[in-house]
Parts: C-alpha cells; structure tokens; sequence
C-alpha cells in the first residue's frame, strides 16, 4: 500500500483545494451549496451517508484511545473513552474558534511520533520498494477502497470548505469571491499553499504509518488485528518497548486531532442541510441545533464501543463507505465549479479542473473495480 501515498497525493491536494475554492467563492459549505442549488434528492442521501461513516469513524477512534490509555496507565478503557468523548465535545462548544483552530494545527505534531516509531523499529528495506512499484491483486481492491476512501475522504470536503467560510468570516475584510471577485489571488494563495503543505504531510504520516504495521506486525504475520490496542501490544515484543510506547501516544493523539474533525463536518453538513445557525465562531446559545449534533454524534461513536462491535472492522468499513460516497459528492462538487449560480463570474482554473475530474474518475475505477471483484 505504500505507492498509494505518492498517487493520492496529488488527487487529494487537487479536491482539497477544490473544497477549499467552493467555500471561498460562495461564502458556503459544500452541504449549503447542495441544498440551494440541487435537489433534496440529492442533499439528503449525501448528508445521511457522511454521518453514518462519521459515527462509525469517532466509535472507533473512541474505543482505541480508550484503550491506548488503558495499555499506559492501567484502568478502565471504557471510562477513558467517556473522558476523551467528552473532553472533545467541550473543546468544540467551549473553545473560541481561533483558539481551537490553532489547537487543532498544534496538535498535528504528535502524528509524527509515527515517522519516530520507524527509525525506533528495524524493518527491510527492501520494503520501500513498494513505494513505487504497486502490486495488485483481486482481493486487494477491497482494502485499496479503504485506504483511498481515507486518504480521499468526505467528512474532509465538508470540513475543508466550511473552515474556510469561518476563516473568511472571521477576516473583517475578506468576502465570498463570488461578490467580491478582486480578491481572488488574496484570499486563494494563501489558501492554495497551506492545502498542499497540509495534504504533503498528511501523506507523509500515512506513508509512515502503513511503514510501520506492516514491517513490524505483516512480517511477523501478526495479520489479524482487531484492536488499535492490539497492535501496539503486539509492537512490545516485536519492536521494543519505545516502538509500543510511541505507537501508543499516536493512536491518542490522533484520536483526539480526529475526532473534532469528524464531528464538526457532521455538524456543518447537517446544519447547513436544514439551514440551522451555524459556525464554530457562534455562542451556544445562538447554535443550539449546530452544537447538539456532533454532541449527538460523539455520543452514538461511544455507544457503539458497549455492543457487540468490532471497532477495527468499523473502521474499516467505514473507510470502504467513504471511498464509495466521495464519488457522487466529487461529481456533485465538479459540477458546482461550472455552474454560474454558483460561482458567478468565477471560473475554476484548467489545471484545478483536470486535476479534480481525474480524482473522480479514479474514486469511480476503485469503487468500481471493487464491486466488481465481488460479483465475480
């Protein structure tokens, strides 16, 4: 799976960066754009499969940070992962949004203890060979969703979008471009370079971490895992205490960088969808229905860690769910750029467009290419 973090790198960035221009232009997530330009048809179905794989994704981040603690400190996993879901939903309704923006871009740093863990473990080198050479297979199609509907996920074109709403609001000058077209290289440069440096290092920590599991843990065919907790316990005897130790703080800190994100786009898109108040700048009293549903979402993530679910495989799925939906959203949001109402009399540049219609064709081919491999 290495080779995919330099193919998506490029079709991620692309539709991050396209997310990134349709809030810009229209002052309005990707769910409000939906809602005023296309069929209810269209808007609801989108909305309600983005907040089931949301809730599949913070159950799942829930229980492995619940679980990671427990592996450190002992005690109860579940309790910890009450701690850390309530923990996420006051950070999001108490914290100032620019506070909590650049709380969430700190935070960040903790993922690299990933690139830390594999020069702490020892692994072939001749692994990384896989970076540029892809080896496929009809079962591999499954899992290549899942790694594309990760890397390429929905949940980050409704948050992508929407911070860039708040963060032109916030800006006492900046407008949506679509009435105030003369600011244009202001507003998109900045946000051109800070989309590519991101999805760079995104890329990079994921380069790292499919490093990681899979010479330590594939090699020693340790191929069964059904618990984040799991693989950082299987980590100590293979690679060292420092190697479970690190993997350990990762999976905690890349809970709680998460789960705000996956809440938060839960929570734009359904409140955009119903024209709710809406907005991280807001007073609580003033958001009500905007504050309660990643409250709500948050807490269905953690129930499902008290029923009989594997939360690695509902990640997992979830992963395979997002790589599916992001195909008719990408569709839906290719065709916003060319759409006059939208954009007035704006016009997405012809690289960003050939970029942004080969990463949907790809999304189709992988899905496709699954579905495929199932009937046969």
């Amino acid at each position: 799976m290495l080779w995919t973090m330099i193919f998506t790198y490029p079709l991620m960035a692309g539709i991050q960066e396209i997310s990134a221009w349709i809030g810009r232009v229209t002052g309005m997530g990707i769910a409000g754009n939906i809602r005023r330009h296309y069929s209810a048809w269209v808007l609801y179905p989108i909305v309600t499969l983005l907040l089931a794989a949301n809730v599949f994704n913070l159950g799942a981040d829930i229980g492995a940070m619940g679980s990671a603690l427990r592996l450190l400190i002992g005690g109860p996993a579940h309790l910890y992962a009450v701690a850390f879901a309530v923990i996420t939903v006051i950070a999001i309704v108490l914290i100032p949004y620019p506070q909590y923006a650049q709380l969430l871009k700190w935070a960040t740093l903790v993922l690299f203890v990933y690139v830390a863990n594999a020069f702490v473990v020892r692994f072939p080198w001749d692994t990384l060979a896989a970076t540029l050479v892809p080896h496929l297979s009809s079962s591999y199609m499954t899992a290549l969703t899942a790694v594309f509907g990760t890397t390429i996920s929905p949940y980050l074109f409704f948050w992508q979008a929407s911070q860039e709403v708040e963060e032109q609001k916030a800006a006492p000058k900046e407008r949506p471009l679509n009435v105030a077209p003369e600011q244009e290289t202001a507003q998109l440069k900045p946000m051109r370079a800070d989309t590519y440096v991101g999805m760079a290092f995104s890329n990079l920590i994921a380069f790292f971490i499919i490093l990681d599991a899979g010479a330590v843990l594939h090699v020693h065919r340790v191929t069964d895992i059904q618990t984040a907790a799991q693989a950082a316990l299987a980590l100590r005897p293979l690679a060292g205490e420092l190697a479970f130790l690190l993997f350990s703080l990762g999976i905690i800190g890349t809970g709680l960088l998460a789960m705000p994100v996956l809440a938060g786009s839960a929570a734009y898109a359904l409140a955009e969808a119903f024209k709710w108040p809406i907005g991280l700048n807001r007073k609580l009293h003033k958001a009500k229905g905007f504050y309660t549903i990643p409250s709500l979402a948050t807490l269905l993530g953690l129930a499902l860690n008290f029923v009989s679910i594997d939360p690695m495989k509902a990640l997992f799925w979830s992963a395979v769910l997002n790589g599916v939906v992001a195909v008719p959203i990408m569709v839906v949001m290719m065709l916003m750029t060319a759409n006059p109402r939208v954009t007035g009399r704006l016009t997405l540049p012809l690289p960003q467009k050939v970029i942004g219609w080969i990463s949907t064709v790809v999304m189709f081919a992988v899905a496709a290419g699954m579905i495929a491999t199932w009937k046969s």
